[in-house]
């Protein structure tokens, strides 16, 4: 059911979102012991920590705890927790552990995974999500954050911030190492994708007990380039997630005209910190991006491969090399095999030959982007040559005639051309 939903492509204001919230919430009814479980700092332009800081407004000391859905991310700094939740207590906020703090609802059949793989996998899958969600008896669990393309799923958010979000090692690895074997660019922008299909297996089957409502905001750029809302939807079953999918790839989604040449590509350093994140410029624009093309990713934040200790000790060992070298390095060696969400992000980070990634990081050393198989920029002289004060997202053209296109922040959007792309 869907409790609130308003959009405008033009954009909404914040007043008229947070009106539609408080709507969702009231319908509700009244609630005594309430989690919150938004996106972490990795999310910051999608509005779920503003979701958040409206939802402590409105129901304030029956919010128990804030459980931000980190997956396998790194937890938030204070520094973070007060741009992301601007003046709510931190001692709300729980640290969400992916390998020790999870329970397992229930198991999806190896019989499903195949089926929606197409033959190409076969392995059970565990739903396994914090253990809060299901021992401290909260009477409402209100899931937040943005319906955008996805890497892994097509579009992010809804079950996917519970299941993957607050879920553990052998959930998350799993459905991120199906989403790579079945195919990145078959996923994109889609609502229904192999990963999805099993999220939405787990939550009918073993999580309608759990008192879930999720509030799901869309925000694209409106004619003046500034990210605002587009959508706001708030229900307690795949309704509001379909609502909010139409409206994404209505505002999120760039149909180019023709292949891209040339790509660059700004992290923002308070965004994106690691390759783990900062490849959202490989995995969201690698549709648009012409055979033998170029991209460029300016990543003045980008100190190190991955969130996690071990999984950047991966990245480092097994680099960005293409799916037929990672199948094998997962068939060969024990420990892909255990961290297989890695093993996925090792696929999604190589253009598999077709066209050049070449990383311009604050502090990585040239040896150790070449390391991982990408080629090497020099920050300054690329941001010099290509960022002005007269850019623009879209077509530029430097002063000596290179003409490229220029994407400010690859996560709020995902860029096509219409020969990789044959549903839009």
């Amino acid at each position: 059911m869907v409790h609130a939903r308003i959009q405008d492509t033009n954009g909404i204001t914040l007043e008229a979102m947070k009106k539609q919230f408080f709507k969702g919430l009231k319908a509700l009814g009244k609630r005594e012991r309430v989690l919150l479980v938004p996106p972490d700092i990795t999310r910051l332009h999608g509005l779920g920590g503003m979701l958040a800081v409206w939802a402590v407004e409105y129901y304030q000391d029956a919010v128990k705890a804030i459980l931000p859905a980190l997956g396998t991310h790194v937890a938030m700094t204070d520094q973070e927790l007060n741009i992301m939740y601007p003046n709510i207590d931190h001692s709300l906020f729980v640290e969400h552990d992916w390998r020790n703090d999870i329970v397992t609802l229930g198991t999806v059949p190896a019989s499903f995974i195949e089926q929606v793989s197409e033959g190409r996998l076969s392995y059970s899958w565990k739903a396994q999500v914090n253990k809060m969600l299901v021992s401290d008896g909260y009477d409402l669990i209100l899931s937040l954050g943005q319906v955008v393309p996805h890497e892994v799923i097509g579009m992010a958010n809804h079950t996917k911030n519970i299941f993957v979000g607050t879920g553990g090692a052998e959930g998350i690895n799993k459905s991120h190492y199906l989403g790579a074997v079945y195919g990145m660019e078959r996923i994109m922008g889609r609502a229904d994708s192999p990963v999805r299909a099993i999220l939405d297996y787990a939550f009918e089957n073993f999580a309608q007990d759990l008192p879930i409502v999720f509030g799901l905001t869309v925000v694209g750029r409106n004619s003046d380039g500034q990210m605002v809302p587009m959508g706001f939807f708030m229900g307690d079953d795949r309704a509001c997630f379909n609502e909010a999918c139409e409206v994404s790839l209505k505002v999120n989604f760039t149909m180019v005209d023709q292949p891209l040449k040339k790509v660059v590509v700004f992290l923002d350093p308070g965004e994106f910190r690691t390759t783990w994140l900062g490849n959202k410029s490989i995995y969201r624009t690698r549709m648009a991006i012409a055979d033998e093309g170029e991209l460029i990713v300016l990543a003045p934040g980008v100190h190190t491969f991955g969130e996690d200790k071990e999984i950047d000790r991966l990245i480092r060992k097994y680099g960005y090399r293409g799916t037929d070298y990672v199948l094998q390095a997962v068939a060969q060696n024990d420990e892909l095999k255990q961290n297989l969400s890695a093993a996925a992000h090792l696929v999604h980070g190589s253009s598999e030959e077709r066209f050049t990634i070449r990383y311009c990081p604050g502090h990585l050393s040239r040896d150790e982007v070449e390391s991982v198989g990408y080629q090497y920029g020099e920050l300054a002289l690329m941001h010099e040559r290509y960022v002005n004060a007269s850019i623009k997202d879209g077509w530029n053209t430097t002063g000596d005639g290179e003409r490229y296109y220029y994407i400010s922040n690859p996560a709020v959007g995902l860029w096509a051309h219409a020969d990789r792309f044959k549903d839009a």
